[in-house]
């Protein structure tokens, strides 16, 4: 009688485990971005470690403390701010026309069968001329101030978006569109309920792209005639010979992108909850 009492409890707590192994745990909120930074700080304090310690003279890769030392100096005289804020205007501007250019085109392209064959030819073949090629252009036409450099920033941008929106519109799948038409949703409604939500992942990733060719984009925009930016700053120290200038530009570019990628992510993330996809969530073990 013993047995066949105990029998079922054993059968429930063998099913209730299996289930409970496999239910994902929460993780610390902060270990994310601690994980993050593990690989730079121990590479700053190899490095630091290294000169300190006289197996290098750190003249043409000067260690971290002389890095910050820098910045800091830059930032006392309110240098940096200036740059930081001339060279975070032109890549947001560049980054807003481009966008609104790439995502207009690239959705003519993707949803009408006509433009794409009309334009995506002209479009690949102009995404095939490398960045520093438009540069003379854009001064001859628009000269060495702060259109010619924002029209830059634009081009890379463009083409990134553009694919993404196009591709994205063409891999919708069939059947999905098919169901919509079958409830005879309208033409809004088509896009509204079926193709932006099929759409906005692959958008969100292609702002992302397009958004670090921003960055790189507006260090040659920044090489035209350029008085003040990030980019003056790379320049102005390499015709110095200041190494530690140099790396603390392009720091402050690493900090920088990071940073607006992170802000496009928070931005996008409520509208991207719906998506069931593979791999452990932000939070989960």
């Amino acid at each position: 009688m013993a047995m066949t009492l105990e029998t079922p409890a054993l059968q429930r707590s063998d099913a209730i485990e299996p289930a409970a192994a496999r239910s994902p745990r929460r993780a610390p909120r902060w270990r994310g971005p601690v994980l993050g930074l593990l690989l730079p700080l121990t590479v700053a304090l190899g490095w630091e470690a290294v000169v300190h310690f006289g197996w290098s003279n750190g003249r043409l890769v000067p260690p971290p403390s002389k890095v910050i030392a820098t910045i800091i100096e830059l930032a006392q005289t309110g240098e940096l701010t200036r740059h930081i804020v001339a060279t975070v205007g032109r890549v947001a501007a560049g980054f807003g026309l481009g966008v609104l250019a790439g995502t207009l085109l690239g959705a003519v392209s993707g949803y009408w069968g006509l433009a794409r064959q009309v334009l995506d030819p002209t479009v690949q073949a102009l995404r095939a001329i490398p960045s520093i090629a438009w540069v003379p252009l854009f001064i001859l036409w628009l000269g060495i101030f702060e259109t010619s450099k924002v029209a830059l920033i634009a081009v890379g941008v463009f083409f990134p978006v553009y694919l993404g929106v196009m591709g994205a519109i063409r891999s919708v799948d069939r059947k999905i569109v098919e169901v919509g038409r079958t409830f005879r949703l309208s033409g809004p409604a088509m896009i509204r309920r079926i193709l932006l939500p099929a759409v906005l992942p692959a958008y969100v990733v292609a702002l992302r792209v397009g958004l670090g060719l921003g960055w790189m984009f507006v260090v040659a925009a920044e090489f035209m005639g350029a008085s003040e930016g990030l980019g003056f700053l790379l320049i102005d120290g390499q015709q110095l010979g200041k190494p530690a200038q140099i790396v603390a530009a392009i720091v402050i570019f690493a900090l920088l992108g990071k940073t607006t990628d992170w802000l496009i992510e928070i931005a996008t993330a409520p509208l991207l909850r719906w998506q069931d996809s593979f791999g452990p969530r932000e939070g989960e073990a």
